[in-house]
């Protein structure tokens, strides 16, 4: 479905694509991945999911596409989603050999005639009209996501989040992270809060970062698409409406 907040219209497409647009400039956050823009995706065995679930989206209409790290990078999405004159933004750390899914993000851009700009960790840019800012994003070796030995999913250096602006509202999409330090005192008016858990901060978490960072409204999404990012989206919402801030769920296509 379509959520409208301020100037802007949100749409969570499933895993971690969004579609966000003032009425003049489209972006989109992480697209593609596990058959959500190709119509293919269906929900794991045993989740009790309202996850969206639509046909083949193809709607090439991005102005400007986020990619956050390596899970997220998925060529096929990025040209289900991006105009003829896109700009993309990849972090820099995003390997598409490492993440078996080819082309590079510089040889998908050089084909399709997109801007590409690969952002650094902590880098403030604009692309495409709209102010960017790139924030670290990873699991802390100490936290709840580390092995006995250290070891966790998303190391630091592995990917980042967003923080942008599309028509003067302020958008924070953490990517695939802990809480950190880093997101304190970020001026927030939209919070897409990553609520699965496993491999990123759990709902509980989230939470808590939304009462901190005191948002306008808070949309979770990247859950329930595969059994290992389960969340009980309604039990979050009910928790962040509880510390006074506005929440939504968007778990419908049309």
């Amino acid at each position: 479905m379509v959520v409208h907040f301020d100037t802007l219209s949100i749409r969570w497409l499933g895993y971690a694509t969004t579609r966000l647009s003032d009425g003049e400039t489209v972006v989109y956050t992480d697209p593609g991945r596990y058959g959500v823009l190709s119509g293919d995706w269906e929900p794991p065995a045993d989740v009790d999911t309202r996850h969206p679930a639509g046909p083949a989206y193809d709607a090439r209409d991005g102005d400007l596409v986020l990619v956050t790290h390596d899970h997220h990078y998925d060529p096929d999405g990025i040209r289900r989603v991006a105009a003829p004159d896109a700009t993309l933004v990849v972090y820099e750390g995003v390997d598409a050999e490492r993440a078996g899914r080819p082309p590079t993000p510089e040889t998908l851009a050089a084909e399709a005639g997109y801007d590409l700009i690969r952002i650094g960790e902590r880098e403030r840019i604009e692309a495409a009209g709209v102010p960017v800012r790139s924030l670290p994003a990873y699991n802390d070796p100490e936290g709840p996501h580390a092995d006995p030995d250290g070891s966790v999913t998303h190391p630091e250096g592995f990917g980042v989040g967003y923080r942008f602006v599309v028509d003067g509202v302020p958008v924070l999409w953490p990517g695939d992270s802990d809480v950190l330090p880093v997101h304190d005192g970020l001026d927030v008016s939209l919070f897409l809060a990553n609520v699965s858990g496993s491999v990123c901060m759990d709902r509980e978490a989230a939470a808590a970062l939304a009462e901190r960072l005191d948002p306008d409204l808070v949309l979770p999404i990247h859950y329930d698409t595969q059994a290992f990012l389960r969340a009980d989206s309604e039990a979050f919402a009910a928790d962040v409406a509880g510390r006074g801030v506005p929440v939504v769920l968007d778990e419908g296509w049309d």
